[in-house]
């Protein structure tokens, strides 16, 4: 009697493809190891030991968050390397600016229909934004979702947790007018604003493998997919180097007006000099291509700045050159004034190129 049921692979679920990605990417993942964690997945959990990784009295902090639209441009260009890191970085750069060290690190991967190879380039890359980040990655989700996502679609969310000691974390008390406002370049866009990144691709006729118009030698798909940075391991350097680091603020959507009030205590604002800014050149095509205005920028792209450092006054040359020689390039941004109409205000202009 031939058995005519219906079976998981015939409704587009195929257990044997999951597990074959599982072995695939044991190796990018134990290479994430660090003290407190083995960095080895199979189980029903990730274990973490905080003693082990030298906390004595930590208070935790969480946090998660994907990687938007941009998405889209890796699955249409087919270069899915580099994804994971923007995965990773979205969530341990808003862990740094609280002062804590991110330690480890959980995916969900959702697709409609899983294609191992794929699957193992995106693990590739959180791992390597993992190990940027100094950071272990125990565990994840891989969820196959026929009818739900479209084709090989796919979409991702990152979860990562930190510690810092108790009494350590920021922003801290006493931010003042005077404070001086220091800023780190960013690699590009991010991994904000992709949805007008698209509309603005589209609306000026190019496939992700013509030119790209603002980086020569690179294709327009592959220089948008630029990683995001991770400013993990410079700011933990610098931390540890001065006590003049009061706030620190992670650049994301809302841009420089949204994210700089969130570190802010009442009766501060802050004033940003955007002649200090030096935009690559991307935002300069798209605010041209586009015809965004500055303001629309301003609040939908980093526009070069990627993080925002917030410094005593008389600790911000200190500062700077514990930025420097943790690897970053500061620059003067502007300061901490007493608040105004607005928390934050802005002299000069982008100069988009």
């Amino acid at each position: 009697m031939t058995d005519k049921g219906l079976t998981y692979a015939q409704a587009g679920v195929d257990i044997d493809a999951g597990n074959a990605m599982v072995e695939t990417i044991k190796p990018l993942v134990r290479a994430t190891r660090r003290p407190g964690a083995d960095a080895e997945i199979g189980g029903f959990g990730g274990l973490f030991d905080l003693r082990a990784a030298g906390f004595k009295d930590a208070i935790l902090v969480a946090a998660n968050d994907g990687v938007g639209t941009k998405v889209k441009i890796a699955i249409e260009t087919g270069r899915h390397d580099t994804i994971g890191i923007d995965l990773v970085a979205m969530c341990v750069n808003d862990i740094i600016v609280q002062g804590a060290e991110p330690l480890f690190f959980l995916d969900y991967y959702a697709t409609g229909k899983l294609v191992p190879g794929v699957g193992a380039d995106i693990v590739r890359g959180i791992s390597e934004g993992c190990r940027q980040a100094g950071c272990a990655l125990i565990g994840g989700e891989t969820a196959e979702m026929p009818g739900l996502y479209g084709g090989q679609d796919y979409d991702l969310a990152g979860f990562a947790v930190g510690a810092a000691e108790r009494g350590t974390l920021l922003p801290r008390e006493g931010i003042a007018p005077g404070d001086a406002v220091l800023g780190l370049p960013s690699s590009g866009v991010h991994s904000n604003g992709f949805s007008l990144v698209r509309r603005i691709v589209a609306k000026a006729g190019l496939g992700w493998d013509a030119p790209a118009p603002f980086a020569p030698g690179r294709s327009l798909g592959e220089a948008l997919l630029e990683p995001t940075r991770i400013y993990v391991k410079p700011l933990l350097a610098a931390l540890q180097a001065t006590d003049g680091i009061k706030a620190l603020a992670h650049i994301t959507g809302g841009g420089f007006p949204d994210n700089l009030p969130r570190v802010l205590p009442e009766g501060v604002g802050i004033e940003i000099d955007l002649d200090a800014v030096s935009p690559p050149p991307v935002f300069g095509w798209l605010a041209r291509e586009g015809g965004v205005a500055e303001a629309e920028m301003l609040r939908t792209f980093n526009c070069g700045i990627g993080m925002v450092v917030v410094a005593a006054a008389d600790r911000a040359e200190a500062t700077e050159e514990a930025l420097r020689a943790a690897g970053e390039a500061p620059v003067r941004l502007g300061r901490i004034t007493a608040r105004g109409a607005e928390p934050v205000t802005f002299t000069g202009s982008l100069a988009l190129r």
